[in-house]
């Protein structure tokens, strides 16, 4: 008996859960600042050719629409991960649902930047020349896609973090 209880310590240890609630925290934080970097950056530049093109400012607005979808992916995840949250979990799954929580977090931290700078440069050129338009358009769909990738592969580790995993008993 005192085997098995010391094996799962071993594996169950008091602090585990600690680490799935940082994955938990990071996906969300990490990726809201993302996302308030790219609409802070790309409503300047917003509000800046407004001025100039008023007819224009409803359409510019796509960039800090882009950059708010960064934060509902870390929404997702972090409801994912504290929906498995426990009070004695595997050591495996708390790393794998950390791993989880930083990879969407920091994806959607580049994306955020991606799209910030995108926006901020297009909007501005595309006030001056509307030809541009499209072309920032596609710009920023492949900077959206680096968060759909961080998504991706959190989705991916939070099934398997529960794959195969024995239960902790108390």
């Amino acid at each position: 008996m005192d085997e098995i209880y010391y094996r799962n310590l071993d594996r169950c240890p008091d602090y585990s859960p600690f680490f799935g609630a940082l994955g938990c925290t990071l996906s969300i934080v990490l990726t809201v600042l993302g996302a308030s970097y790219g609409t802070a950056k790309s409503s300047s530049a917003i509000f800046s050719s407004g001025i100039l093109r008023p007819d224009r400012l409803m359409q510019n607005t796509l960039c800090a629409i882009m950059a708010q979808i960064l934060s509902i992916y870390g929404l997702v995840i972090s409801v994912i991960i504290s929906g498995s949250l426990k009070e004695s979990i595997p050591l495996y799954t708390s790393f794998l649902q950390l791993g989880a929580g930083l990879s969407v977090g920091l994806c959607g931290l580049a994306a955020g930047f991606a799209i910030g700078i995108v926006g901020d440069a297009g909007v501005r050129a595309s006030t001056q020349q509307p030809r541009l338009y499209t072309g920032m358009v596609l710009i920023l769909i492949f900077a959206e896609v680096l968060g759909l990738y961080g998504v991706i592969v959190s989705i991916l580790m939070i099934t398997r973090s529960s794959m195969g995993v024995e239960g902790c008993t108390a």
